[in-house]
């Protein structure tokens, strides 16, 4: 499994957003945070309560004064950042950015966010190797701390082959066999013509759409159990005689 990146946070202000950068952190498999100089220290009261259970990635977290005693391990930085600063660096997509974050094998990588208000600054972002921005929408490009952890950690984690889906809509029930169709296909005649649903003159074309209707549905052996069910509960003595 690829190494995951390193989150770095410098100088973040809310203990609400270093909360839920660890809960972000969490749901995609990070699990180390850095803090440069917190704002009023670390621990912050109500920190825990907003990482929702990831506490795991608060325990571990570790404080450095500087951007530069944060960094120092790490062999490849990325800075993330809304605006353009006229400098030269290569500017990546965070799909782009993760996928070379993943090549790095044996590589120490990190993603450095800057604070709440002012983000980063010029001479923090000449510390990384390439820059990571957001195609949002330029009339609104402020994203919160959490928001960009998140992103990140998605594109890391689909970019590390590890972006599973946790549950799929395959079918529990296996198709129906053509006998248990033409059964149930059966019991809806017999129950229409009882009913004096079928013009006489009509009845062998409408049929013969229904069956087509219901071939078309691809239905599983629990579907033709409800349906049959639910026939027996229309067509039954209970039915007729209300």
């Amino acid at each position: 499994m690829p190494t995951a990146p390193v989150v770095i946070l410098v100088e973040p202000q809310l203990a609400e957003n270093i909360g839920m950068t660890a809960r972000a952190m969490a749901n995609f498999g990070l699990s180390e945070l850095r803090l440069v100089a917190p704002k009023n220290g670390w621990p912050k009261k109500g920190v825990r309560e907003a990482a929702s259970g990831a506490t795991h990635v608060l325990d571990a977290a570790s404080v450095y004064a500087t951007v530069p005693e944060a960094i120092a391990d790490l062999n490849y930085l990325l800075a993330t950042t809304a605006r353009e600063r006229g400098q030269m660096k290569r500017v990546l997509a965070p799909d782009a950015a993760m996928t070379q974050i993943v090549a790095r094998v044996g590589q120490r990588v990190g993603i450095v966010f800057g604070r709440e208000r002012v983000g980063l600054s010029n001479d923090e972002v000449s510390l990384a190797d390439a820059i990571v921005t957001f195609p949002v929408d330029p009339a609104f490009s402020s994203l919160n701390l959490a928001q960009g952890v998140l992103l990140m950690g998605y594109e890391w984690r689909k970019a590390a082959g590890l972006a599973h889906l946790p549950f799929s809509g395959e079918m529990l029930s296996p198709p129906a066999t053509r006998e248990a169709m033409a059964s149930l296909i059966g019991s809806l005649e017999d129950g229409l013509a009882t009913a004096g649903f079928y013009p006489p003159e009509k009845r062998d074309i409408i049929a013969r759409n229904m069956r087509d209707m219901l071939h078309r549905m691809e239905m599983t052996e629990q579907d033709v159990r409800t349906l049959r069910g639910a026939l027996r509960a229309l067509t039954g003595p209970r039915a007729r005689t209300d």
